[in-house]
């Protein structure tokens, strides 16, 4: 026994030494262990974040009418009714491409129609050309024109318009401030939506 005590007493330092090493590895072992974690939540957090801007850079639309391919496309958020036309294949014969604004940019649930010359004879038969005037890209001069609009409420649609959206229906003008039914019943035959 005493000769272990011994043996012990000159080689303290080899023993307190492999404490250490003992010591150093399990800490070591443990902080890959949650650094490994931290990396790999950090990493998906990451993908996440990824996604939801990928999904911020694409906008969902629907055209319809005289176009080659008719339907709901997911396109990139920066193209315009132009890019979009293209993508649908392009107009048919029988599109009136002079009533698309092919330069009008592009935004997330939007509709295009692409009218027919036959629709676009019938509705001049029925209503003055001038007299309509297209809300969704109406400048607020435009607006004031129409009865029973000053400048508060044309500012209002235009407020509106930028913040929520086009307006898909005339209903949808009765989501802004200061347009009730009869407002809408005076404007309606003098606008058109989209």
């Amino acid at each position: 026994m005493c000769l272990f005590i011994e043996k012990l007493k000159n080689n303290w330092l080899l023993i307190v030494l492999a404490c250490v090493v003992v010591i150093f590895l399990f800490i070591h072992h443990v902080l890959n262990d949650d650094t490994t974690e931290m990396i790999s939540q950090a990493h998906d957090e990451d993908e996440i974040k990824h996604e939801a801007s990928n999904e911020d850079d694409v906008f969902v639309v629907d055209v319809k009418g005289e176009v080659e391919k008719p339907g709901v496309y997911e396109i990139d958020r920066d193209l315009r009714v132009d890019d979009v036309i293209k993508l649908a294949g392009g107009f048919t014969s029988e599109a009136d491409e002079f009533m698309v604004n092919l330069a009008e940019k592009i935004h997330d649930e939007m509709i295009i129609i692409v009218p027919s010359h036959k629709e676009d004879e019938e509705n001049h038969s029925t209503q003055d050309e001038t007299s309509n005037i297209h809300i969704n890209s109406a400048t607020k001069e435009d607006i004031e024109t129409l009865p029973g609009i000053g400048p508060t409420k044309a500012e209002a649609i235009i407020d509106y318009r930028e913040e929520f959206g086009y307006f898909q229906t005339l209903e949808d003008l009765l989501n802004v401030s200061g347009i009730g039914e009869k407002t809408l019943e005076n404007i309606e035959e003098y606008i058109q939506v989209p």
